[in-house]
């Protein structure tokens, strides 16, 4: 869908210029878009009939460069996508740190507070490369649309939610907050042959 809004507004576009809107917008963040995937899903696309290619250029020694436009297969394509992800609430979105949480009293208590104090300084980086992008980006606002603005804001609030949420659950697992009741320890207990999982 990314590759082909991105190529819908640009067109007719060269691949290099697909990758650098991308990666402007942080797309490789939020979408998990790899710089490197953007030419081979070029291709594909246009393997799929969703993209054409419309000509190419060349300028001194580098190589030739290939522009693209959206086909009306690709425009349905984009247009149902674009559909379905505005109305599903995320439901798809696999985070592995929330199946790794899941099995949390297998780690020791301060591994587990280092990791989530860890993740916290790792969002608030991820931040202030959204404020950076916002500020660069946009301090000719009719080069970028507001929506990619208002999407990195969304990150950025997503991502403050977190870190409020690790620095709280580190600090309740560095006093000492129980990580299962007495009767589920004992249970488990007996269940790995008397070891005690951590409470």
């Amino acid at each position: 869908m990314m590759i082909l809004g991105v190529v819908r507004i640009l067109q007719p576009v060269h691949g290099y210029d697909v990758r650098r809107e991308l990666l402007s917008w942080n797309a490789d963040k939020w979408a998990n878009i790899q710089p490197g995937s953007v030419y081979h899903a070029l291709k594909k696309l246009v393997d799929e009939g969703a993209l054409r290619e419309v000509g190419t250029s060349q300028v001194g020694s580098r190589p030739a460069r290939v522009s693209y436009e959206v086909t009306e297969k690709g425009y349905e394509q984009f247009r149902d996508l674009l559909s379905q992800y505005l109305w599903s609430a995320g439901e798809s979105h696999v985070d592995p740190f929330m199946a790794a949480f899941s099995f949390l009293f297998e780690v020791p208590r301060q591994e587990t507070v280092a990791v989530l104090r860890n993740r916290a300084t790792q969002l608030r980086a991820a931040n202030e490369g959204m404020r950076a992008a916002i500020v660069s980006g946009w301090a000719a606002p009719d080069i970028k649309p507001a929506n990619v603005r208002w999407m990195l804001e969304l990150n950025m609030a997503r991502n403050e939610g977190e870190i409020a949420w690790c620095e709280r659950i580190a600090k309740e697992i560095e006093d000492g907050a129980p990580y299962l009741t007495e009767e589920l320890a004992a249970r488990w207990a007996l269940a790995r042959g008397g070891e005690i999982p951590q409470l």
